[in-house]
């Protein structure tokens, strides 16, 4: 399988569409398309976590891609540590404009969790079944 590849993002809104269009690229390199709409949004969704919710002010987030024994795995670290608790996912109503993102992740990836990330910090990951290379995107 190819080398992980990993990179780092400043703590701007723009990060989450370049973080998305790394996933996009690397995937695409590694010729793994059949899940590659998935894998882009659970980017967004993970990424705009970080730059909101999980990194401390003035510090950006690293996104991580890694394909091996069929599945792709995506981590985004950032600089706040876990809470003692799992995340909740949200039941937000139809017409909340927030609050949908890990229910999103869940949804779309075949697995997902969240660990502490040393010295500090955590790791929000997921997993997909990579599928063959050179496969097509699910259709919705």
């Amino acid at each position: 399988m190819p080398d992980a590849k990993q990179k780092f993002f400043d703590p701007r809104p723009e990060s989450v569409g370049l973080a998305r269009d790394f996933a996009v690229t690397t995937l695409s390199s590694w010729g793994l398309h059949s899940s590659a709409e998935d894998i882009r949004l659970c980017v967004s969704e993970l990424a705009s976590n970080a730059l909101v919710h999980g990194s401390d002010s003035g510090h950006g987030f690293l996104v991580r891609l890694a394909a091996d024994e069929g599945f792709v795995r995506v981590e985004v670290h950032d600089s706040r540590p876990r809470h003692r608790r799992e995340p909740e996912i949200s039941n937000k109503g139809e017409t909340d404009t927030a609050g949908r993102g890990l229910r999103i992740v869940a949804v779309l990836a075949d697995g997902w969790g969240v660990e502490d990330r040393r010295p500090c910090g955590k790791i929000v990951w997921t997993q997909f079944k990579a599928g063959q290379p050179g496969g097509q995107a699910r259709a919705c």
